[in-house]
């Protein structure tokens, strides 16, 4: 008896239709609990209930207007109300089996070339069928299959059911619609290339309407884009396309990737932001007989002939297989608009995206300070600014292709270790002499609060294996600081890491360490190998050179090699009011790149008010000790080495030719900062509120008229 067809809920529609690009945010609130007794000196009960927030970057952010019990519940609400906000209508009849799958397959790809009504329509697939249908001769009507790969998400759903592979290659799904295409009626494919056009010639009033509604190109367009080689060993370089009035735009990039023709340009899913068309454009690897592409793409892969010609950088940032050398470009048609949407794309861009792929990317970006901001090494409420912990790390796991992080936030005895703070490693010394201090400073104190949190953490692959747990033996006052302070910590830990790949692996990966970490080896490698082939050290020589990799630093011992700074051209009057430890600073800062062989300054980073707190590891440590050394309203430069290449160039506000082969040795980065305000830490500003004169002086005071009292010459030990 056939089973019925389950009603996807609202997050599986959203998923459907953006996949990991929708993001929810999960908010704890307290609210008071109905059938208390209001006036009398006791605890009013509470309980914990939660509200939802849903982001899809480039397309809308809903929250619900009301809480929920379960988390799960405020989620699939949230959901619902984006849902009805698009318009999405629903549907049941996804495909069960593969077998439907593909039935459904061959069913839409007829339906691209054989309804009459469909060139009217808003799809942008019809963008590349009217740059066709201007044409005359061999090339009218025709285009490429990977057009329908880059405008149908349904085709890839579609692919995705038939074999879950296609998820991660775009061959596979080339050879999946050019073998169904073969298969639909009224469309014809060609036995020696990947062109697909309609087995009949449209009517001349479709086609006069397809061409009124999308607009062709007037004046040629030139676009930059970036070619990243296959080989490691070659960096990227900018290339210019030239689209030109009735030539499709792959047909520039068939020339760059030096491709047989555009029907031979692949494209990947699209990278980086959801709103965008950036894509990598790649040449289909060389097959002898297009009409069994099916079978030679298995043979092929069984005996690991392609291999050799995976683009380890673009297929790690994509999260797909992209094979020879690639092209990343901003170019396509969308539903927003009739015409070809483009955008210039750099290095700058291209080392901005694998910057977002480190632990710490996102932070450093979401703070507009890629060369001064640092992860801190920990978390207060009062002082933390950008993106929660717990926001980093979920989005660190999406974009290195893992499965959600897991927090587990339990209730523990308030005899239990209070802690206020998370820091990184034992290693961190600095960080672990603040955690105490954290700890009296937020007063999380069980006698006070016996309600007390610990929470912990484990990461899984996408197919669901643990390669990383962390437990603490800290509780917190609060199951939102207990769920950020681990997040943090976890963070930390992958920062290290990713500062460490060419550690031996049985120094870096203990059984029980004793920080609270346990990895998993296997898993774990077998999850960023990808990662560890493009970051990595890949010849004898120095790993800090290999930035046509995208290195960024990823030696600690070379950033370690000054932690204060010698200030020049100081202004400005002493206000005699300084940053401290724990105090909150603002300043101004501006970074050049210096040129030592041209003498030439280029402008790479600049932040008209840049708030960070002392100690907190916030910053990097020569801003910090050049921060420290002046008062408010005062200026100051210093010089530091350029440790990073890629993070300059990622960092860069104008991308030139001179600056795109700068190397270390050549260059220096040139700091200007001025102090603009300093806040004094809440507990020293609560002190001189309620005590005057404050309780430091008091206790100095006290202590020095003890001592005349007593005509002590000495102090005890």
């Amino acid at each position: 008896m056939p089973t019925a067809t389950a009603t996807p809920t609202p997050k599986a529609v959203i998923h459907q239709r953006y996949g990991a690009k929708a993001v929810y945010r999960v908010d704890e609130v307290r609210e008071a609990v109905d059938g208390v007794c209001p006036g009398l000196a006791l605890p009013q009960s509470t309980r914990c209930v939660y509200r939802c927030q849903l982001d899809i970057p480039g397309v809308l952010s809903v929250s619900t207007p009301g809480t929920f019990v379960r988390k799960k519940d405020a989620e699939q609400a949230a959901a619902q109300i984006a849902i009805e906000k698009l318009g999405i209508q629903p549907t049941s009849n996804i495909p069960n089996t593969p077998e439907e799958a593909w039935e459904e397959l061959i069913s839409r790809i007829s339906y691209f070339f054989t309804d009459e009504n469909f060139p009217t329509s808003s799809h942008p697939l019809v963008g590349h069928l009217s740059v066709t249908l201007r044409r005359t001769g061999d090339f009218l009507g025709k285009i490429p299959i990977s057009a329908i790969i880059a405008c149908d998400v349904k085709v890839h759903t579609l692919c995705k059911i038939i074999d879950p592979k296609a998820e991660f290659d775009p061959l596979l799904v080339l050879s999946m619609i050019y073998n169904a295409a073969k298969q639909s009626p009224g469309v014809s494919v060609s036995n020696r290339n990947f062109w697909i056009q309609s087995q009949r010639p449209y009517s001349p009033e479709a086609v006069d309407l397809a061409l009124q509604c999308w607009s062709g190109i007037s004046d040629p367009i030139r676009v930059e884009a970036v070619l990243i080689p296959c080989a490691m060993e070659d960096g990227p370089k900018m290339v210019s396309l030239n689209i030109s009035e009735n030539e499709h735009y792959m047909g520039d990039i068939a020339l760059k990737l030096s491709a047989t023709d555009p029907s031979h340009v692949l494209v990947s899913r699209t990278v980086d932001k959801a709103s965008s068309e950036m894509r990598f454009y790649f040449p289909a690897p060389d097959v002898q007989f297009v009409s069994d592409l099916s079978k030679q793409l298995v043979d092929d892969r069984e005996n690991r002939n392609m291999n050799c010609i995976i683009n380890k950088r673009a297929s790690y940032i994509s999260g797909q297989t992209i094979y020879g050398d690639a092209v990343l470009a901003n170019v396509g048609y969308t539903r927003r608009d009739t015409e070809l949407q483009t955008d210039h794309v750099n290095l700058c861009t291209y080392y901005r995206i694998l910057l977002r792929k480190l632990p710490d990317g996102i932070y450093k970006i979401s703070k507009d300070s890629i060369l001064v901001a640092e992860l801190p090494c920990v978390y207060a409420r009062t002082s933390w600014k950008g993106p929660s912990p717990r926001d980093l790390l979920c989005s660190f796991c999406r974009l290195q292709r893992l499965s959600e992080p897991y927090f587990a936030a339990n209730r523990v005895s308030a005899s239990c270790n209070v802690l206020g703070s998370a820091v990184g490693s034992e290693e961190m010394g600095s960080a672990k002499a603040t955690a105490g201090n954290q700890c009296a400073n937020d007063g999380r104190i069980a006698k006070e609060n016996p309600d007390m949190f610990k929470c912990s953490v484990k990461i899984y692959s996408k197919k669901r294996d643990l390669l990383l747990e962390y437990s603490t033996d800290y509780s917190w006052s609060k199951e939102t600081d207990a769920i950020q302070n681990s997040a943090l910590k976890v963070l930390i830990w992958f920062n290290r890491y990713f500062k460490q790949l060419n550690t031996p692996v049985e120094k870096l990966y203990l059984p029980k360490s004793t920080d609270g970490f346990t990895i998993y080896p296997n898993i774990f490698l077998q999850e960023f190998a990808m990662c560890l082939s493009v970051y990595g050290k890949t010849s004898g020589g120095d790993s800090r050179t290999c930035s046509a990799v995208g290195y960024f630093s990823m030696d600690t011992s070379y950033q370690q090699l000054e932690s204060s700074a010698f200030l020049t051209d100081i202004d400005g009057q002493d206000s005699g009011v300084f940053p401290s430890h724990g105090s909150l600073a603002c300043i101004s800062y501006s970074v050049h790149l210096f040129m030592k062989d041209s003498r030439k300054r280029y402008l790479l980073e600049v932040n008209n008010e840049f708030e960070f707190e002392i100690g907190a590891g916030a910053v990097r440590n020569q801003l910090e000790s050049c921060a420290t050394q002046l008062s408010v309203n005062q200026s100051a430069c210093f010089v530091d080495q350029l440790s990073d290449r890629d993070l300059s160039l990622a960092a860069a506000c104008e991308l030139s030719l001179d600056l795109s082969k700068i190397c270390r040795d050549s260059c220096v980065l040139e700091f200007s900062v001025k102090v603009l305000q300093v806040t004094e830490p809440l507990e020293d500003r609560m002190e001189k509120a309620l005590f005057n004169p404050p309780l430091s002086k008091q206790r100095v005071e006290f202590a020095v008229r003890h001592i005349n009292q007593l005509h002590a010459t000495t102090l005890p030990s």
